[in-house]
This record gives C-alpha cells, sequence and structure tokens, in this order.
C-alpha cells in the first residue's frame, strides 16, 4: 500500500478492497448451501455468510489500521480467521483521489468504522440476491465522512463478471459509479420490504407517491435513489441502525443528496453513540427537496417513533 497517502485514503481503499473479498466470500457460502441461519429477534436474521464477511472485513483493517474503532453488526468475534480472509491489498483508485486538506489530516482515535457486512440477509436468505450489499462506513467524529458499498451480484453486463463497489467521500468526491437523476413529473419512494407497519404505511400515504418500491436493506435503496430510480427513501420504523447508513449516507451526501432523521438532523457516528436510529429515516436524491418530505412526514408518525 502506497504509505504516503493519507489515513482516510488509506482506510478507504482498504475497505474497497476488503469489501470485495467479503463479497466473494457471501456468494461461496451461497454456492456450498450452508447457511445457517441464527434467529436474533424479529425480522432480524444472521446467517454464516454474515459472520464470515465481517471476520474478513474487521480482521482486515485491524490488521492495517489498529487505533481505529471499528463496529460490526454481528458484533465482536475472537475466532481464527483464515489467512486468505486478511486482505492487504488496497485500491488503487482510491489511493490516488486528492481529499481537501481538512480530510488529509485526521487523528486515528477520531475514526469509527461501521462495518454491516451483508445488509438484507433476510432478502439473501430468499435468494433476492440484488438487494444484497456490503457496507463499510467511515466517520470522523460524529460525521459520515466515507462510505462503500458493494454489490457481491451485481452483473457487469460488459464482462459477466459479478459484483461492483460504489465508493464516496462527502466533501471530495465519489466512484464506482454514475449517478442519475429520478424522472420529474412523478414521485417514486422506497421503503421497507421487511419491516413494515402501520407507522410505515402512514408515512408513505402522507406523501402520496405516484410508486412505492419495497426493497431489502439501506444500501441497496441508497442506491436506487443514487440511479435515478427513486426519489426518496422512507424509513419509519426503528429497524435501521448506525451500521445500515453510515455508509449510505457519506456516498449519497458525496453526490449532493441528502440522508437524516425525520426532524431534519443527521445521525451521529462516533464510538459512543447509540446504534438505533430512532428518528426515522429520510433520504432524498440529489436535486430533491429534502424539506418537503420533511414537512409532509405527519407529526403523529413522528411521535410513533420516539415511544
Amino acid at each position: 500500500m502506497a504509505q504516503s497517502a493519507c489515513l482516510l485514503s488509506r482506510i478507504m481503499a482498504s475497505s474497497v478492497s476488503a469489501s470485495v473479498r467479503a463479497g466473494k466470500i457471501i456468494r461461496d457460502v451461497m454456492t456450498h448451501g450452508g447457511l445457517n441461519i441464527v434467529d436474533k429477534g424479529k425480522n432480524d436474521l444472521q446467517t454464516e455468510a454474515d459472520r464470515c464477511a465481517q471476520r474478513c472485513i474487521i480482521a482486515s483493517l485491524s490488521h492495517q489500521f489498529p487505533n481505529i474503532t471499528i463496529i460490526g453488526e454481528e458484533g465482536s468475534t475472537n475466532c481464527e480467521v483464515p489467512s486468505d480472509w486478511i486482505v492487504t491489498e488496497a485500491d488503487q483508485e482510491v489511493l490516488e483521489f486528492k481529499l481537501p486538506a481538512h480530510l488529509e489530516e485526521i487523528d486515528p482515535k477520531d475514526v469509527c468504522v461501521w462495518v454491516d457486512p451483508l445488509d438484507g440477509t433476510s432478502e439473501y436468505t430468499q435468494g433476492l440476491v440484488e438487494h444484497v450489499t456490503v457496507l463499510v462506513g467511515v466517520a470522523i467524529g460524529r460525521t459520515a465522512i466515507g462510505g462503500v458499498i458493494h454489490q457481491p451480484y451485481y452483473k457487469n453486463t460488459e464482462n459477466e463478471i459479478l459484483g461492483r463497489t460504489l465508493w464516496g467521500i462527502n466533501g471530495a468526491g465519489f466512484g464506482g459509479f454514475t449517478p442519475s437523476a429520478p424522472p420529474n413529473g412523478k414521485k417514486i419512494i422506497t421503503t421497507t420490504r421487511s419491516h413494515s407497519d402501520c407507522n410505515v404505511e402512514a408515512a408513505i400515504n402522507a406523501l402520496s407517491p405516484d410508486e412505492v418500491l419495497r426493497v431489502g436493506g439501506a444500501g441497496y435503496k441508497v442506491i436506487l435513489l443514487m440511479e435515478g430510480k427513486a426519489h426518496a427513501y422512507v424509513m419509519a420504523s426503528k429497524g435501521c441502525k448506525r451500521w445500515d447508513t453510515c455508509a449510505p449516507e457519506a456516498i449519497l451526501h458525496a453526490v449532493g443528496g441528502i440522508l437524516t432523521d425525520f426532524y431534519g438532523d443527521r445521525y451521529s457516528y462516533n464510538a459512543e453513540t447509540k446504534y438505533s436510529n430512532d428518528k426515522g429515516i429520510l433520504a432524498t436524491a440529489p436535486g430533491q427537496n429534502h424539506q418537503w418530505y420533511l414537512n409532509n412526514i405527519p407529526y403523529e408518525v413522528k411521535q410513533k417513533l420516539g415511544q
């Protein structure tokens, strides 16, 4: 790795490479058929792929960056990690990306990396693999700054190779994809597929959408915004956690979109923060009027999230 690159560039470049390796692990587990599903709670599954992918990412990043904080969805693990799961490579495009001056000098103690090794586990177990993403978000202080979203099952039409990786650094730029604007004259909203309830439906209905896309995973929903397939992502339940939103938020903000809670505030991602996104998720595609959505989500919906 180019040690001359600044810390944030090295963390992001390593996260890209580790997420690609984790994506291969996820595909391998599915191919071999041993999902070994564990039910962690209501609509909250964990598979062998979740566990193995997290061990890969955390072991790889911890090996290279011992002084940063890393928080994974599947908790801590002291299991032995196969040597070929410890990734030491770093994505060259990210390493060479020029950062603004304020991001070039950061203290490792201010860095918290949030890992969701398999976002969309429920869909993964049902074979809806296009919803699956690997999420690695990098926060500096309270703010989501860098994000990596890897899609293990994305089909590249040019070369038939599976997988692609989107990345972004808030205030600097992005790579791995080309953003598109959603269609004018329509309102397409994406929301949860597996955590719906009366509060979710009340929020959606209040916005009078022309179309509702119910899909799995926060990462996949934000991709829909960035690729112009939806105008807003509305989540009016507490099923979302910081590891779900850190990476997508950073990339979305890098391309000009917005992700906040239902009161218009950004979530904090420092190591001491709580994990649950209790005040809802509202994300809008670049160019959309975020405030309009905030104003039209009913007060009663917001209040129920606080109970």
